[in-house]
């Protein structure tokens, strides 16, 4: 028989019970990049996470026997239903045995939790931030995640929330961009040169993380801007922004980052992220001071790079940015001889970016799947 129950987030002994259960799932998994037990605390922190300043969030595991073989949290985000005009919950930190009885369990406190609030349509995966990786993995099981800029699940988990009724709101595609063959076609590339040698266009590019910083506010209100029109936009708050801006100062190497003006005002972005999958699978979920200098080490030494955050304005598309845009990803690529590349998580609905990678060389790998399902 199984049971649920949902956590008391100020009781740490039952957080640490949810978080837990993901890593004595995935243990053993070559391709799983553990996160770090104190990032998924503040998630479950109802007084220090930014999410929770305007939406809410509960936390359900699934017991079977006294044994814990399940996990979900319910998540209702205020805003984006505002902003969409929709009755939308979501759901996030899915896990789960391979039972479908248990799956069901799970989903059934979530429905239950969503109508009580009204809501009628339930949507996920979908964390409480842009970082947080979107959907259940459909295909790619054999590559490794990206550090935590995306899910890594078993293959089992399409089959438990197609059975209960959930179908396809949205695909998450990730493109694997080998850098011999990411190259700009001489025509883009001039187009790139004439705009920002017009001035129409500049590129600041960061030489530390003191000139990083210093950007920190006018990147934020770019980034809030840039995916207006994306399917999972919604306004972010000043202190989601800020939550954003600070994951970008502590995983993003300055040179990395490349930035796109106009008229001094931040317009667009190349945000290139050193890959320290393999440091955090050693930290297997631990910060302290011998993994936090195994990372920095990582970050030295790898030879990935993610771009996690490409876009320009809307308003500026077809007057060069794009270009400017591609053009900072290949010198990226070429000038810190990274062997592997990879564009995280880009929506299938901004087909034109989709098919500007394909044209550069860039390959589909990964397929990550936002299900929907209505509710009665």
């Amino acid at each position: 028989m199984v049971t649920i129950e949902k956590i008391d987030t100020n009781n740490k002994k039952q957080v640490d019970q949810f978080i837990q259960f993901h890593y004595d799932l995935y243990t053993g998994t070559p391709q799983w990049v553990p996160p770090f037990f104190t990032d998924h605390r503040l998630m479950l922190n109802r007084k220090k996470h930014p999410f929770y300043e305007h939406s809410d969030a509960d936390f359900f595991i699934a017991l079977q026997d006294g044994k814990m073989v399940g996990r979900i949290a319910a998540l209702e985000n205020r805003p984006f239903n505002k902003y969409h005009s929709t009755k939308d919950a979501e759901f996030y930190f899915f896990d789960c045995i391979d039972d479908q009885q248990v799956a069901n369990a799970l989903f059934e406190a979530l429905f239950a939790w969503a109508r009580a609030r009204g809501l009628n349509h339930i949507v996920g995966p979908k964390g409480m931030s842009p970082f947080d990786g979107y959907g259940i993995q459909i295909e790619g099981f054999e590559h490794r995640q990206v550090m935590n800029m995306m899910n890594y699940n078993f293959s089992y988990y399409p089959k438990l929330v197609e059975a209960i009724g959930f179908t396809k709101e949205v695909d998450f595609v990730s493109c694997y961009i080998p850098p011999a063959k990411f190259i700009i076609e001489p025509r883009i590339k001039l187009i790139a040169k004439k705009v920002e040698e017009r001035g129409t266009f500049k590129v600041i590019r960061f030489k530390n993380k003191a000139h990083l910083i210093a950007w920190a506010d006018k990147i934020g209100e770019a980034y809030n801007n840039t995916f207006v029109k994306n399917w999972e936009y919604y306004p972010l708050s000043k202190r989601e922004i800020a939550f954003v801006v600070d994951q970008i100062k502590l995983l993003g190497v300055p040179k990395l980052i490349k930035i796109i003006t106009h008229e001094d005002t931040v317009v667009g972005f190349a945000f290139g992220f050193p890959d320290v999958s393999r440091a955090m699978q050693r930290a297997k979920g631990k910060l302290n001071l011998f993994t936090i200098l195994d990372i920095f080490s990582e970050l030295k030494k790898t030879d990935w790079i993610s771009f996690n955050g490409v876009g320009v304005l809307p308003e500026y598309h077809g007057r060069g940015g794009n270009a400017l845009m591609y053009s900072e990803m290949e010198d990226t690529l070429h000038e810190f001889t990274f062997a592997h590349g990879e564009l995280t998580q880009v929506a299938e609905t901004t087909k034109q970016m989709r098919k500007d990678l394909e044209n550069l060389g860039g390959s589909a790998y990964k397929n990550h799947r936002v299900y929907q399902i209505h509710l009665d």
